[in-house]
């Protein structure tokens, strides 16, 4: 039988989700618990991979077993769990489906705040920056829109057997006080780092460092930016998993910077 786990995580205290040696992992932590649990070796197959620090809000794997799962394991689970990893639903599904090759749409948000706060240090990133040209951001998100390359944004890219991938969805949102910024992208799939990649050179676009135009030629030519990096992990979170066979609804508490703040969508005329 196999079940699809629907969890989220705070990523702050993780290597990542996928397993590795002497590293801390999301897959780790949660294996050891339902092998432990369930009396058996336990392998979770997830929807994807998250970097170090990085967080989800909604994630989901699956596992095979030959014993049914009672609803009444639900909560001894989570007991069992850092305080960190929690399990909002457990559901069996039909074996072809599978966590990782049947999601259709993947959604990630980012989150800025421009003053120092050590409530928000692990949950959002901080970009001691005041100026930043959020409008500019906007209209380089737009280009990123449709079936595109982005091999120019990928840590390694000869890993892929390609590099293409419909983005739906780039977006950059702003509070009613200016000092909190989130950009939301949606796609068929992403690429190794891409994202916070993106983000690093959004927001050197918003600083005025680069151009449209040399971020668009980036993209175009399929030229890595130079150097190449990364913006801060703790501000990324996974946000959404669409499966043709399953709808559950994201949990806002392990997001919390989408609750708490009146957000704008940044709109180019």
């Amino acid at each position: 039988m196999r079940y699809f786990f629907h969890i989220g995580y705070k990523g702050s205290s993780y290597r990542g989700w996928q397993k590795q040696v002497n590293a801390k992992s999301v897959q780790e932590s949660i294996e050891d618990v339902l092998s432990n649990f369930l009396k058996q070796e336990i392998h979770c197959i997830g929807c994807g991979r998250t970097d170090a620090g990085v967080h989800s809000s909604q994630y989901y794997f699956h596992i095979d077993i030959k014993e049914k799962i009672e609803d009444h394991l639900f909560f001894p689970l989570n007991r069992m769990l850092p305080p960190d990893i929690a399990i909002y639903h457990i559901t069996k599904v039909d074996h072809k489906n599978h966590a990782q090759n049947s999601a259709t749409e993947r959604t990630y948000n980012y989150f800025i705040h421009t003053r120092k706060n050590p409530f928000l240090s692990k949950i959002s990133a901080l970009y001691h920056i005041t100026d930043l040209d959020v409008k500019k951001m906007q209209e380089a998100a737009n280009y990123l829109l449709g079936k595109k390359d982005f091999r120019a944004f990928c840590k390694t890219p000869d890993r892929h057997n390609h590099t293409e991938c419909d983005i739906r969805k780039a977006q950059f949102y702003i509070d009613k006080t200016g000092k909190f910024i989130r950009f939301e992208i949606r796609g068929n799939r992403f690429l190794k780092g891409m994202i916070r990649i993106l983000m690093h050179e959004l927001i050197e676009v918003g600083k005025n460092k680069i151009t449209l135009q040399q971020f668009q030629n980036c993209l175009l030519s399929k030229t890595p930016p130079n150097p190449l990096n990364l913006a801060y992990p703790q501000g990324l979170y996974l946000s959404e998993i669409s499966y043709p066979f399953l709808k559950q609804q994201a949990s806002e508490e392990f997001c919390p910077m989408l609750k708490i703040h009146q957000w704008r969508a940044i709109k180019i005329n």
